[in-house]
This record gives structure tokens, sequence and C-alpha cells, in this order.
């Protein structure tokens, strides 16, 4: 009998953060006879799952590509330096890594954004472009429309290129919490959603400026499931879970994106993460397919088509003009 139904238990129990073990007891969950020998106890039975790093034996080549064959942008990365010298050791990073050029999505607007471009792009030309976002200060006053474009308009003459990244998980641009951990939302009629018509002058302003909007609507669909022992993501990605959250469904949110691409068609949309799609390949290629002003990114999604060897790689082979590459992170150490 092949050891799968351990597998599987210790990898559910792991993810639960149950003491999955090793040893005899693993080899009792399999059943009478699995290994073809009586279990008999041996040090390893205490072992827990989480702290099993076994040393591999295997001797074969090994290739470790260090660097891309041609120099990358990096289309999604944050704020992660706010010093100077931080800014100059990530170049030194992005050398080292063969990145070119990375995006800073920094949703930000006013003296804050201004600063950033004194921090990043001035004394680095041509190493960092930087995103700008919406105001929604005040959005349901009657002059939001013309003061959200007003300030894209600024923000470009300091330097955006772009805006983003804009988030919704349902609670609005204006329920936006830092690392796109969820935060009590407002009442469902003072959210600021991105097919709200008051943007509608944004999104204009957008197109007539020529640049990008990164969005992120919806998140991956496992975070409107329990946290039970269905759930697909393991408990470190708990922290961005909807489940039992006054907020629309995934379905519902992912109705919301499709509806802003269609109310404007001459603006360019980039939604990260595979448009929190990448479990659905087939749908998303239908999306892609509807609406040619629409983009992704894979962007913290590398596991979405990893998993999927066979539609994965058709995939990006079709939209490979469509599929931009983002890490969603900064400079490792």
């Amino acid at each position: 009998m092949r050891p799968t139904l351990l597998t599987r238990r210790s990898i559910l129990a792991a993810a639960l953060g149950a003491p999955a073990v090793l040893g005899r007891r693993a080899l009792l969950a399999q059943g009478p006879g699995a290994s073809g020998r009586s279990p008999r106890p041996n040090p390893m039975d205490s072992i827990l799952l989480k702290d099993y790093h076994p040393d591999t034996s295997l001797v074969v080549p090994a290739t470790q590509v260090l660097k891309p064959r041609f120099r990358v942008i990096d289309v999604h990365s944050h704020v992660y330096a706010s010093s100077p010298e931080q800014v100059a050791e990530w170049v030194r990073t992005m050398d080292e890594a063969g990145v070119q050029t990375t995006v800073i999505l920094s949703g930000a607007t006013g003296e804050k954004f201004d600063r950033l471009v004194e921090l990043y792009a001035k004394p680095h030309p041509g190493r960092f472009v930087l995103f700008c976002g919406v105001d929604t200060a005040n959005f349901e006053a009657p002059d939001y429309p013309e003061r959200a474009a007003r300030e894209l308009e600024r923000c470009y003459r300091q330097g955006a290129r772009g805006v983003g990244e804009l988030t919704d998980k349902g609670g609005g641009f204006n329920s936006t919490a830092a690392g796109g951990i969820p935060k009590p939302p407002p009442p469902r009629d003072k959210r600021l959603h991105p097919d709200d018509p008051r943007l509608d002058l944004y999104w204009k302003k957008c197109a007539e400026l020529k640049i990008t909007a990164h969005l992120h609507i919806a998140d991956h669909p496992s975070a409107w499931r329990a946290p039970d022992n269905h759930q697909e993501r393991l408990p470190p990605y708990q922290r961005y879970n909807q489940y039992g959250r006054d907020v629309p469904s995934y379905e519902e949110l992912l109705a919301i994106r499709d509806h802003t691409v269609e109310r404007h068609p001459e603006t360019t949309f980039i939604m990260v993460h595979f448009g929190n799609q990448g479990n659905d390949l087939a749908s998303l290629s239908k999306v892609l397919d509807r609406f040619p002003n629409l983009f992704v990114d894979l962007s913290a999604r590398d596991y979405e088509i990893g998993r999927e060897p066979f539609t994965a790689p058709k995939f990006l082979t079709k939209y490979k003009d469509r599929v931009l590459f983002g890490t969603d992170q900064g400079r490792a150490k």
C-alpha cells in the first residue's frame, strides 16, 4: 500500500496546526500492513511534521539559475525601502538578480507620493517606476470626481506612470488596510467600488494620460471559505480570510471587476494576482478574450500555475503578451 493516506493526513494536520507525527503512529494511521512490517517504537515517533527537515542523499546534477537570460521588469512591488541607503541596496540586489526596472505600486497621493519621487525615482532614473493611488477623501461630495482626477494629473506631472495597487476585497477603495489584511468595512452604501460612476472621470483621465491601472479585486477564492479542515490555503494566509464578513461574495466582486473594465474600454487595466482567478484559467481566458484592454500579472500566484502543469503552459503561451511578471516582493536578503 502506498502511503497516500499518511501524506494527506499529515499535510492536513500541519495545515491546521495539529501535531502530526512521523514514525510508528504515522504508520498506524495508514492501517495494518501498510509498511509490510509491524510498526515498532522508534526515536522518530515524537518528531512533529513541522519539524521534519530531512537531509537528502540524492546525488544528481544540479542547475541553479541565478539570473534570467534577459534583464526583466518587475511590474509589482511596493514601498519596501524607506531610506536612501535601503533603496541603493535594493538597486544593487536588482543588478545581482538581473532586474532592470521595478514598478513601485505605492497607492500614494499628495505629499506622500511626492516624497517617494525624491526617494526612489530621482536618485535612480530608469530603475524605479512609481505608481500613485486614488484620493478617496470626501468621495461623497459633489466635486469628488473632479478632485480625484486633478490629483491624478498632479501626480502624473510629478512622475507617476500608473495607478495602483488599488484594492477592493469587498469594502471598497476607501477600506484598504496595510498589507491587504481586512479591516472592518464601512456600511455597504458608503463604499467606493471601482465601477462606481464617481470614478468614471478618474478612469477616463488614466486613458487620456496613457497610464495603466493596477487593480486588486476580490482575493483568492479560498478566502470566502471557512477556515476548517477543507480550507485550501495554509494558516498564515487566513489573515486574508473574508468568511463571515459583511462583504460581497467572490463571484460578485469578479462581476464588479469585469463591469469596471467593460465601462472603460479606453483604459488599460492590469489585474494583479492573475485577477484572483488563477485557479480557473479557462474562465480567466474567457475574460481576457472579452476585454482586449485587460492584462494580468502573476505576482504572488506562482503556486497556481505550478500546480497546473498542463493547463498553465497553454494559457501562458496563448497570452504571452497579456501576462506580466511581478513578484509582490522587495529586496530579499
